[in-house]
């Protein structure tokens, strides 16, 4: 586990970060864990839109099909295993300094089978790309030895809060073991899911990002906490996004410049801070902010489910 930022100059520690590479072997080839921005510029990405589903109903979630939002869980186009195995093999043609492929949606990807198929046939095919996956950790404990098996080494953990009682206004319900849970004992599985698996994945050598979505007047004074707790679990680097208000909390604004700054400080005492954040579609491909091939890998037409299941 990385050293804890000091609490002296946490301000002065970000500005740190962004010269100084957090990950080496990551840095330049992986831009979601590159913290300096030469390095976040260097490598293109490409998201796999193959999860159908997701297991947890999130307040600020609507997730969507359409070409002209640019924000997660919205796509074009949802794909099969073999969909996305073909379209690898497109894009390592079409884009020239793909590095990274990742599977974060439209659902959650632990939530059935298809991004594990995916990355397993991914990893054989090429194994030079690094995988990388962005789950919200309920089915991590129970899967994450599975995604090692297939070759995945970078994690993303969404984490919105480890007091079930904040959770619980975030994430009202999941689906566990084929059951609505409700409330707070629906967060509290969650979060004690999210911890083990993330605690599990530091140990199979996985390196471990935590999302962190900043909703003001739910979560926004409880950051620092949420960066204590999953630093001690494993986790070495946390992105703290802005609540795109959306869902039933569209009535909320979008944390503005301050509250973002506050919420970094108390989280860069006890993790790096990434800062570079375009909040990606899920099939995004290219430089995020540079580049974007997403039409011509995947075309012009767009392929909808009529819903999403959140059991």
């Amino acid at each position: 586990m990385s050293e804890p930022v000091s609490s002296a100059c946490a301000a002065h520690a970000m500005r740190a970060a962004r010269t100084t590479p957090a990950f080496p072997d990551l840095e330049g080839k992986h831009p979601c864990f590159s913290t300096t921005a030469e390095g976040h510029a260097k490598a293109a990405r490409l998201h796999l839109p193959v999860a159908p589903g997701c297991n947890i109903d999130c307040a600020f979630c609507r997730r969507d099909f359409n070409r002209v939002e640019q924000r997660p869980g919205v796509a074009a186009r949802l794909l099969s295993p073999d969909d996305a195995v073909a379209a690898t093999g497109r894009a390592l043609r079409i884009v020239p300094n793909l590095a990274v492929v990742g599977i974060a949606g439209p659902g959650d990807p632990l939530a059935s089978d298809h991004a594990i198929e995916t990355f397993s046939r991914i990893h054989a095919l090429w194994p030079a790309l690094t995988l990388c996956v962005s789950t919200n950790g309920l089915m991590l404990p129970e899967r994450v030895d599975e995604l090692a098996a297939a070759g995945v080494t970078t994690l993303t953990v969404t984490v919105n809060a480890v007091d079930p009682e904040i959770q619980a206004r975030v994430t009202p319900k999941i689906a566990w073991k084929r059951k609505r849970v409700n409330g707070v004992e629906a967060a509290r599985r969650l979060i004690d899911n999210q911890l083990a698996g993330i605690a599990r994945a530091e140990k199979l050598g996985f390196t471990i990002k935590i999302n962190t979505v900043l909703i003001p007047t739910v979560n926004d004074h409880h950051i620092g906490e949420v960066a204590k707790t999953v630093a001690e679990a494993g986790a070495r680097m946390i992105n703290i996004i802005p609540l795109i208000p959306e869902g039933r909390l569209a009535h909320l604004g979008e944390p503005d410049f301050i509250a973002r700054h506050k919420a970094r400080a108390a989280a860069g005492k006890h993790l790096t801070v990434f800062t570079h954040c375009q909040r990606c579609r899920a099939d995004a491909v290219g430089t995020p902010g540079l580049t974007d091939f997403t039409r011509e890998l995947y075309g012009d037409d767009i392929r909808a489910e009529p819903t999403f299941s959140h059991g």
